[in-house]
Order: structure tokens, then C-alpha cells, then sequence
């Protein structure tokens, strides 16, 4: 049988100014921290029952330095690496412990420039310092502090090099399924897939003109309701930060708000409502350059119109 990828996992994020990040995080959003090691944090949403969803450390710029994945068995992550190796994309393996909280894991670039990391094995600690749920399924207090979303659900990626290449080895190498995507007259522009129910946990767009070949648009947390996301807009206002939104999409057909981080230059979306596939013959569904607004922008505050939406930050 074919290795399968079992959700997102991770993304580690370096930032100019650590001090704001963490605040913005941590308290603004409402991100738990699992721990610190040798400078670099370890966050997570009060439902996320992995070690963390993110991990924050210093540098001179913002930018990504991986997005990971877990796979469905530990022998998935060998068989990944025969399949690479079967395609000649190149990777290097990393022991349990490199990633704090995450067991033996490989590192490759995508075609489009982004670096993927697969592992299996991960750490799930319990809530310190008297913050843990009541529930036995959550992990931490509901609504503890900021924005309090539930867990970490997808990511958003571009990329100035040949898309459809990228598109390909996601769904034939990686074993991603194409949801939703939108044609233009030279091929698909933008994609969204998964491996999951979820209509996408990686979304894949071109973009002609990048600053650098593999870029993260934004990295996106779950609220449960669009309650949820008046109360985020509300939060955010009150603590001077500017956003898009909240609007909702065509695609996925998902609630959303948009704000950057001050400290990374990095965008979160704060994500409600959608819909899940349970179909096992789905078939993608289209949109065109046509219908190119209502897909993006269903209702709402309009996310191409803001200057905010053309900021990316590299993924190496």
C-alpha cells in the first residue's frame, strides 16, 4: 500500500522581533506555549494534542523554515523515502529530537521551493500549570485568554515556478487529493487539497511575480463559529492591529479574518464554517477567471482590494 500523510503538523517560524511575536501569539491569539529550548517556543491551540502546531524562534528575518506533516504509521515515513527516492527528489533524515516534541522525520523541497518535513512519532504532553481542561478530550481551558482558537487547520502557499509540477507531486508522490481549484487560460492558477476531510490543508497558488520562488501567503487557525470571528475582530481591534475581513469565501465556503503578525511579517487567517468531504468519488470543483471574485470573495471585505493580501513571507 501506498505511505499516506495523515494532517498538517507544524510550521517553524523565525522572527525579527521574537518579543512581538510571542505576544501576538501567545496572547493576542491565544496560542498555549509547551516549552521553550535553546530560544525556540513551542505553541499550540488549547485542542491541539500534538506538541505544537508552531514554533518561534529569533533571526534577522521572518520566514519559514519548514511546514510538517504527519503521516498515518511510522512505516509510512520509510516508504516516503523510497518513493522519493524512486522520483530523484532528494532528502535528509533527522533523528527524534531535532524537532523538539517530534520523533525521526525526513526534510525535502517540494518543485515549487517549499521544504516539507514528514515524521510519525510525536510528543503529547499535558497541560501545565493548572490550565488543563476539565473535558479528558481537550487539552487545555477553553477561552483561557485572546483569540482561543481550537486547533491549527491549514496552510496557504505560492509559488512563481511551474505550478503544475508542484500540483502533481502533492497528489501522485504525496497522496493529496485536489478539492477545489481555478482555471485560467494557461492552466490551474490556484488549488486547494488534502488529505483529510477538511477541503484543504494545503492550498497551492501562482503567483508570476514572488520576491523568491517558495512563499507562505498565511498559516490558519479553527474557530468553532462566526461568533467566534466577530469576537476575534473585536480583540484584535482592541489591541491596535489592522485586519481583513471578516468575509466569506467561495471556495470552501469558510468564514474568514486576516492579520499579520508584527514581530514575523507572517499572516494568520482565522477560519470558521465550510464544509468537509465524506465522499469517496469526489470530483473537483472548478472555477474560472470569470468567477474568479465570487471564489475568493463570496461576501464581505474584499481580500484582493487590501494592500495587506499582497505580503508573503519565504518559506527556504
Amino acid at each position: 500500500m501506498k505511505p499516506e500523510i495523515a494532517k498538517l503538523g507544524h510550521v517553524a517560524l523565525v522572527t525579527s522581533d521574537l518579543n512581538k511575536s510571542l505576544f501576538f501569539f501567545k496572547e493576542v491569539i491565544g496560542l498555549e506555549e509547551t516549552e521553550e529550548v535553546n530560544g525556540v517556543h513551542y505553541l499550540r491551540a488549547y485542542s491541539d494534542f500534538q506538541h505544537h502546531t508552531l514554533s518561534l524562534e529569533a533571526g534577522e528575518e521572518g520566514y519559514v523554515k519548514h511546514i510538517g506533516w504527519r503521516t498515518k504509521t511510522a512505516n509510512c515515513v520509510e516508504s516516503f523515502k523510497e518513493i522519493l527516492e524512486k522520483h530523484e527528489v532528494a532528502f535528509e533524515e533527522y533523528p527524534k529530537g531535532t524537532t523538539v516534541g517530534i520523533g525521526d522525520s525526513i526534510r525535502f523541497k517540494m518543485p515549487s521551493g517549499h521544504t516539507f518535513e514528514l515524521y510519525y512519532d510525536v510528543e503529547k504532553p499535558k497541560a501545565t500549570n493548572g490550565n488543563a481542561s476539565v473535558l479528558k478530550n481537550q487539552v487545555y481551558q477553553s477561552w483561557r485568554k485572546g483569540i482561543s482558537p481550537r486547533r491549527f487547520d491549514h496552510v496557504n502557499i505560492h509559488t512563481s515556478t511551474d505550478v503544475n509540477a508542484s500540483y502533481e507531486f502533492l497528489m501522485d508522490v504525496l497522496g493529496f487529493n485536489m478539492r477545489e481549484y481555478m482555471r485560467g487560460d494557461d492552466g490551474i492558477l490556484a488549488a486547494w487539497l488534502s488529505v483529510t476531510s477538511l477541503v484543504h490543508d494545503v492550498a497551492l497558488l501562482k503567483k508570476d511575480t514572488l520576491p523568491t520562488p517558495a512563499r507562505l501567503h498565511h498559516i490558519s487557525y479553527w474557530l468553532d463559529d462566526s461568533q467566534d470571528i466577530l469576537r476575534a475582530a473585536d480583540i484584535l481591534k482592541e489591541n491596535g492591529l489592522q485586519f481583513i475581513g471578516p468575509g466569506k469565501h467561495g471556495a470552501t465556503q469558510a468564514i474568514y479574518l486576516y492579520v499579520i503578525d508584527p514581530g514575523s511579517g507572517c499572516r494568520v487567517e482565522l477560519f470558521s464554517g465550510g464544509y468537509q468531504i465524506f465522499e469517496p468519488d469526489w470530483e473537483p470543483i472548478e472555477w474560472t477567471l470569470e468567477e474568479r471574485s465570487s471564489c475568493n470573495t463570496y461576501w464581505g471585505d474584499t481580500v484582493q482590494d487590501k494592500e495587506l493580501n499582497n505580503l508573503t513571507i519565504e518559506v527556504r
